[in-house]
């Protein structure tokens, strides 16, 4: 028994097998093209002019890239840690939402090294969260500083115990 019989009972298989009952007709105009982008000139490769981190499962980099952010620092090595695994794995997507953290820290760290210091309660939008939804604002406010005030009992109860 043929593929094509034994799957007859499926409506619309192998719809597309007569060109005349094209599935995608008069929307799509065949103009032969679809069998010509297969030999098409790739474009000139943009230059690599800093480290691009890229997957361990393509050959080369892309025609086109981003390079405004290298790696840099503690998060770019573990960056450089996570490329080595498949993009298919939490050996590559946990430490790059890790490295994402640490970049977030250490982007700080150069604000305040150049003088900077943010604001925190603006650019979080506390203003503005106070204003229009201030009950949520001191719902997780209250929240927070009993989560705090639990992390100080916990730990100061287990240094009082192991000062015993």
């Amino acid at each position: 028994m043929e593929n094509n019989e034994l799957h007859n009972n499926i409506k619309g298989w192998n719809s597309d097998a007569n060109p005349a009952n094209e599935p995608t007709y008069p929307i799509k105009k065949y103009t032969g093209d679809d069998h010509r982008r297969l030999n098409y000139r790739r474009p000139q490769l943009q230059r690599e002019s800093v480290e691009v981190l890229h997957s361990n499962e393509r050959p080369g980099l892309t025609a086109v890239f981003g390079t405004g952010q290298p790696p840099a620092g503690l998060s770019g090595a573990i960056r450089r840690y996570a490329f080595r695994y498949s993009e298919g794995s939490f050996g590559h997507w946990l430490p790059l939402i890790l490295a994402d953290r640490i970049q977030m820290i250490e982007g700080l760290i150069q604000d305040i090294g150049n003088g900077h210091f943010p604001d925190f309660y603006r650019e979080r939008g506390y203003p503005a969260e106070w204003k229009y939804n201030r009950m949520a604002m001191i719902r997780k406010g209250l929240i927070y500083a009993a989560i705090g005030a639990a992390v100080i009992f916990t730990v100061t109860k287990a240094r009082k115990r192991k000062h015993r």
